[in-house]
């Protein structure tokens, strides 16, 4: 049996597909929208890539930004994409952004390599995360063509964020904005196209060249911020505080001209 097959069987159990409209409560932000969960088939690579859709409804959708996330690495838990980053995802759809937060880790696939060096031993996952972030983005602007996807955003947290970083570099006509959330291994484009910006932790550092010299953020204006927050408290783990802080930066970058 194949490992979309074996997947399949148990993902059904929890949720193949599902649609419901979420009401805010008052202050909480200015839209509604749809929760999707859905899933696409890559059939050239025979490979599941399940797919959590926040669609604000009450806009017209040829004013909406789509953004595509790209959750931490969890242990190939396999539902990293829909319940670990809610507090943020939910926040950027109540403002107005259409986000499609994908699955980058089935339960059957081979755990992320702990041999270094990283750049080398987990390119291959990076590779694949950076192949789904393609293929999905094609399937959304399919079936969401009036999408502005003039202004597409690309975010990802830790083993995620080198997944967007790595299409970034592959595909940096496809990305108005990067915004990397603590990526460690993957070096951040040197360029102005896309617009680069990440949040860094304050208990892990960068390796070697990921992060851009001096000049190259004043040359490309390169947002680099560092943050009391640690790197495992990016996701659902964070406080209130912290939450609060990294979804007014994420917006503070999205609104930038």
């Amino acid at each position: 049996m194949s490992k979309i097959k074996i997947f399949l069987l148990f993902f059904c159990s929890l949720m193949i597909l599902s649609c419901q409209s979420k009401r805010l409560a008052a202050g909480e932000g200015k839209y509604d929208y749809h929760f999707i969960l859905t899933e696409y088939i890559d059939s050239a690579r025979d490979r599941l890539i399940p797919v959590a859709i926040y669609q604000p409804v009450n806009l017209k959708v040829d004013n909406i930004t789509p953004i595509i996330f790209s959750h931490g690495y969890g242990g190939n838990k396999g539902d990293d994409y829909a319940v670990d980053y809610t507090y943020l995802l939910e926040a950027l759809a109540e403002k107005g952004y259409f986000i499609i937060s994908i699955q980058h880790e089935l339960k059957n696939d081979d755990l992320l390599s702990m041999q270094e060096p990283f750049k080398t031993s987990r390119m291959s996952n990076w590779e694949r995360g950076a192949e789904n972030i393609s293929f999905v983005l094609n399937k959304i602007k399919t079936e969401f063509p009036s999408l502005n996807f003039n202004e597409l955003a690309v975010i990802g947290h830790s083993n995620g964020g080198d997944m967007s970083v790595l299409f970034a570099h592959q595909h940096p006509e496809l990305i108005h904005k990067l915004i990397s959330l603590d990526n460690r291994r993957m070096d951040l484009p040197g360029t102005s196209k896309p617009k680069v910006y990440t949040l860094r932790s304050s208990d892990y550092p960068a390796d070697e060249g990921v992060l851009p010299s001096d000049e190259e953020q004043k040359n490309f204006g390169i947002t680099v911020q560092f943050t009391d927050i640690k790197h495992s408290s990016m996701d659902n783990d964070a406080n209130q505080e912290e939450r609060k802080y990294l979804t007014s930066k994420i917006l503070e970058y999205l609104n930038e001209k």
